[in-house]
This record gives structure tokens, sequence and C-alpha cells, in this order.
């Protein structure tokens, strides 16, 4: 998959380059979750039915962020993370489009014209709540009426589970409230962090659990504070674990910004400096303070033997 960078308005050399007949699946997408994947599996199949290249037109930063409005509290899938989940499902071209006040303002109109015509999308496939342009002013009926007969479009319909609508919202409130069986079946997936081991102040090591202390690569959505089993990825191994998320209240107090902070199973590895990729499984129990080291002690000890149970 290529990835390729857009400002608005785009310029007459991209244009050149990249502008081809193709099919596009457009939207934030921010989760991956199966309602996203249903809308990209279909413009993959679309293209592969019209013989031409499947791109995915995405927007960042989101919107949320650079407007100050809304829920946003980080991302689901940062960029690089979706660049990944991406490419493994068949999608030529990424077209990242930069997303500031000044796009903000562009009009439905304008997008459609300035934006998704030259580039030569001849097919639009999007999600049933679509919206786009200046105030989400645009839909896909919108779409429709401007994009005449040079761009034709198809919408998706929600994709349920239970009756309920898969959406991305609902993964951010289920792992907030440490519902990780909910958040991971509508991802399709177990909810993942990534980031860098960095110096920590090595208590853990002193207690018999050393720990990787985590510096996240990006903004993520952070899920309840608490204690969770887990698998990472180091280097090329999978490895069962225990993490804590929190600020480690028997410890701190008036600490605000929460520690990822991961102990791995019969490891004892140096890794500092490197990037671990950990998968959050199951919600064990909500962070508290303890009254003494040796009571954090044995809860760590249980916390990590029901980890191991519910790891298998």
């Amino acid at each position: 998959m290529i990835t390729v960078s857009l400002s608005y308005p785009l310029s007459d050399e991209l244009l050149q380059q990249w502008g081809r007949p193709q099919v596009t699946a457009i939207g934030q997408f921010d989760g991956l979750h199966l309602g996203h994947a249903s809308v990209i599996r279909k413009a993959v199949a679309l293209a592969r039915e019209q013989q031409v290249p499947v791109s995915v037109m995405t927007f960042h930063p989101h919107p949320k962020e650079v407007m100050k409005k809304g829920d946003y509290e980080g991302y689901l899938t940062p960029l690089a993370d979706k660049q990944a989940i991406l490419a493994d499902m068949g999608v030529d071209v990424l077209y990242i489009l930069n997303f500031n006040e000044e796009f903000s303002k562009v009009s439905p109109e304008a997008f459609i014209s300035d934006v998704l015509l030259p580039l030569q999308i001849r097919t639009a496939v999007v999600g049933f709540d679509f919206r786009f342009g200046h105030r989400g002013a645009g839909h896909e009926d919108t779409l429709r009426k401007l994009g005449g007969e040079l761009m034709s479009v198809h919408t998706v319909s929600p994709f349920e589970l239970d009756g309920d609508k898969v959406s991305s919202s609902g993964i951010r409130r289920a792992l907030q409230n440490g519902d990780l069986a909910h958040a991971s079946r509508w991802l399709g997936r177990p909810y993942r962090i990534q980031g860098t081991v960095m110096d920590g102040e090595k208590r853990g090591r002193t207690i018999g659990f050393p720990t990787a202390n985590l510096k996240l690569d990006d903004t993520y959505v952070i899920p309840i504070k608490g204690v969770y089993a887990v698998r990472a990825l180091v280097g090329d191994r999978w490895i069962n674990g225990v993490m804590n998320v929190g600020v480690k209240p028997t410890f701190h107090e008036g600490v605000l910004n929460p520690s990822f902070e991961v102990h791995l199973f019969d490891f004892n590895q140096q890794i500092y400096g490197n990037s671990v990729l950990v998968e959050l499984h199951h919600y064990i129990r909500p962070e508290r303070k303890f009254s003494s080291v040796d009571e954090l002690i044995s809860q760590i000890g249980n916390d990590a033997q029901t980890a191991k149970k519910l790891l298998g």
C-alpha cells in the first residue's frame, strides 16, 4: 500500500501523479471497527470488479481534535496503526488529507469539485452516516447530486451486532467501563496500544515484579485505570503478562497522568528503548491504594495468577 499526503487545495503535480480512475472509501475510520471494515471491504470488492485501484481517504488530525469539539479523548487507531490494518485489507492507496482550520471551512461542493473529481474517483463508498464539508453539511445525497455522471456513490448500511450499531463511540465507552469483551468484539480484534520502554522508578524489580514502563507512541484512548491481562509483542515474540494503567496511588498522591507498566511472565531481558505492542485482553480489577507494600505485593501476585488463567 502506498500512502499519499494531501493538502487542500491539491496541487497540479499531485493530481497528475495520482489522478486516475479508482474506487475510494471515504471516512475518518477511527477504530477501523467492524462497521468501518464493511465499508472498506465493499470498496475493495467494487474495485476488483471494475479492475481499478482501491483507495481509502481519511483525515488527520481528527476533526474533533482540531476543532476542540465533541468527546475527543484520543485515537482508537492512531495513524500508524490505521496504515498497517488497511494494508492488510488489500487497500492500494491511502490518502491522508490534512485537516486544519482552513480545510474545516471548505464547502461540500468545493470538496467534491476540488478533491474528489480531480482525483478521478469514479466510485465513492461511504457509511450511512457519512458527513463532510463545512459544519458537516454534506452527506451521501450531496455526493450523488454533485458527482453526477462522473462519480457513482455506494452507501454501506449500519453494521449491527445483537441489534446494536457498531460505533467508535460505543467502543470508547466500553473501554472506559472496563468492558474489554465488548470493545474487542466490535473492533474485531483486541484493543491495542504501542509504546517505547523507558526508564521508570524501578520499584517493580525491588518487590519481585519487574515492569516495562511504556511511553505511548501516540494519543490513544486511555481505558479505565486498573489491572489488565495482556499479550505483548516484544521483537517477534508474543509474551503474556499483566499491565497496570494508573497513577500508583500506593506510592503517589496528586498524579493525574496515568502510567503504563507491563510485567511480562517468564521474561528477564533488557528491553529499554524497544517498541512494545500490547493487546488488552481482560480487565481484572480497578486500581486502588493499598495500606502497605506487602499488601500490594500479595495483590500483584494474585493479579498475575488471574491473568495467567485468563490468558490460558
